[in-house]
């Protein structure tokens, strides 16, 4: 006989149906998985034939034959282990059930517990897309299952449980939702921006960068506090939107990252790797290709200390993220595309003992070493950074001191300010902040004067600027108009937006 349920697969940061056809018939025994699978879904045999046993059902001693279609899509992990018995049970005809529009997805134990799947939201989107009503899924996955509205989400403990409700003997209630939106709580800092001495204007910079999701380069010598700045940067980041924290949850869905008690990430991204990471540890990749560090810190943070220690390959494939805030990954089976819409926060040394050009300790690297360390990081990364900040040592006075700097809730206040009317100016187009925007907008909202336009113009003769740093000043300059809760680019937002390019131009 043959029965029929319907799973799903995940295919980068997406869902895609998949149909399982069991058909039990006569003949040799046997058990054989066709449709692409790989070793994990080839395993489902062992885990089904198990939890049927000691789920108290009888596995039929007939020749199976399990189909995974479209069969030229790959079919990996485990969550097809619960249709699969589903549809074993109704190709044995121990069960009669209309599962014509439920999509079932859900990993099996060999005593038939329904184990944790990861994709689950990308998976309940399609389902709600596909115009299906009815979602069973593991207990654990039920809260973020729940996401996405409009569908009725069941939660499955069990095997026996899950066919007990499809015969009616003991229905299982929809998991409800009431508390998914609750207000969150506020994340743990690394420290507070009022105890950070001395660095004004790091922080200032850091603040712009904050208001517009503009990228920063800090540099200076070893203990300035470069790592402890930015590792208080979530503290003046913004709150999350919705639609914010469910594009962030899918990402960490897919790789499998979220907390069982937090089904929808609530707080920013911050991701630090070491400089040791690997190309696809960063950029994203494998032979099947998953989210990066680039695409985990999406809507957030990517932190990169030591930037020159990073391998320049991955540093250079960043290009393509810092402009267009995706990333895509090219396999011989197909293309894939990542969201990387992240605000980069990079330090590094000057030099490799780390005290060229401080006014103390004298450097002990040759000219030649200097140049060589710098040159690490090429001109078109460099490029691609809006705010490039010095961060001198602090002095004994500053540190010894008990005057506290400004607290990082007022900062964030003011940052959710400049936000809010980024907001309302991007009202009508797929823009959020002003790093954004592209030529067509900065032309429309980044306007300057005749005596803004001779700055800029003189500013870019002398430090022989590209047309893209012209456009990231003009856009650096509307976040600081923002800051400042101006309609227009005056020359004092322009000046500030000027002094944060570097002084050579690699």
């Amino acid at each position: 006989m043959l029965a029929k349920v319907t799973s799903c697969a995940v295919v980068g940061l997406d869902g895609a149906l998949v149909d399982v056809e069991v058909d039990v018939s006569g003949g040799q025994i046997g058990f054989t998985i066709v449709g692409l699978p790989d070793t994990a879904v080839q395993e489902s045999r062992e885990r089904v034939r198990a939890a049927i046993k000691n789920s108290g059902f009888a596995y039929p001693l007939k020749r199976i034959t399990v189909n995974l279609a479209p069969a030229d899509l790959r079919k990996e992990g485990p969550a097809y282990d619960l249709p699969i018995a589903v549809g074993l049970l109704m190709a044995s005809e121990q069960l009669q059930s209309d599962l014509s529009r439920a999509l079932i997805i859900g990993e099996l134990s060999l005593d038939g517990i329904v184990r944790h799947t990861n994709g689950v939201l990308p998976m309940a989107a399609l389902a709600r897309a596909q115009g299906f009503k009815t979602l069973f899924v593991p207990a654990r996955d039920a809260p973020e299952a729940a996401l996405v509205p409009a569908l009725d989400v069941y939660p499955i403990e069990t095997l026996f449980a899950f066919v007990m409700h499809l015969q009616g003997m003991q229905p299982i209630a929809p998991y409800r939702a009431a508390d998914v939106f609750k207000p969150a709580d506020a994340p743990a800092y690394a420290t507070d921006f009022a105890e950070i001495r001395g660095q004004e204007h790091v922080k200032r910079a850091l603040e712009v960068a904050a208001a517009g999701q503009h990228n920063v380069l800090m540099s200076g010598p070893p203990g300035a506090g470069k790592t402890l700045l930015a590792r208080s940067m979530p503290s003046i980041l913004p709150a999350l939107a919705l639609e914010e924290s469910l594009e962030i949850t899918r990402i960490y869905s897919v790789n499998d990252m979220l907390p069982t008690d937090a089904p929808l990430v609530r707080h920013r991204p911050f991701r630090a790797p070491h400089h040791t990471i690997s190309h696809a540890g960063l950029v994203g990749g494998g032979r099947w290709p998953r989210p990066g560090e680039i695409s985990l810190a999406h809507r957030g943070v990517l932190f990169l200390d030591e930037l020159p220690e990073f391998d320049s390959r991955s540093l250079e494939v960043m290009r393509q993220p810092l402009e267009d805030k995706i990333v895509t990954i090219s396999r011989a089976q197909g293309s894939l595309t990542f969201p990387a819409n992240f605000m980069l926060v990079a330090a590094m040394n000057p030099c490799p003992c780390g005290y060229y050009g401080d006014p103390v300790k004298e450097c002990t690297c040759s000219l030649s070493n200097v140049l060589r360390y710098q040159k690490r990081i090429s001109g078109p990364l460099l490029d691609r950074i809006d705010i490039h900040v010095e961060v001198p040592r602090v002095d004994y006075e500053k540190l010894s001191g008990n005057r506290l700097g400004e607290p990082s809730e007022k900062i964030r206040a003011r940052v959710e300010r400049a936000r809010e009317r980024q907001r309302k100016r991007f009202a009508e187009t797929n823009l959020q902040v002003n790093a954004d925007m592209g030529p067509a907008e900065v032309r429309q909202y980044c306007a300057i004067d005749d005596a803004g336009k001779n700055l800029l113009r003189a500013a870019m003769q002398q430090m022989q600027m590209s047309a893209r740093a012209y456009h990231r000043i003009l856009k650096l300059a509307r976040t600081i108009a923002d800051l400042a809760d101006c309609d227009k680019i005056e020359t004092p937002h322009l000046a500030e937006a000027i002094q944060y390019r570097p002084r050579k131009q690699q």
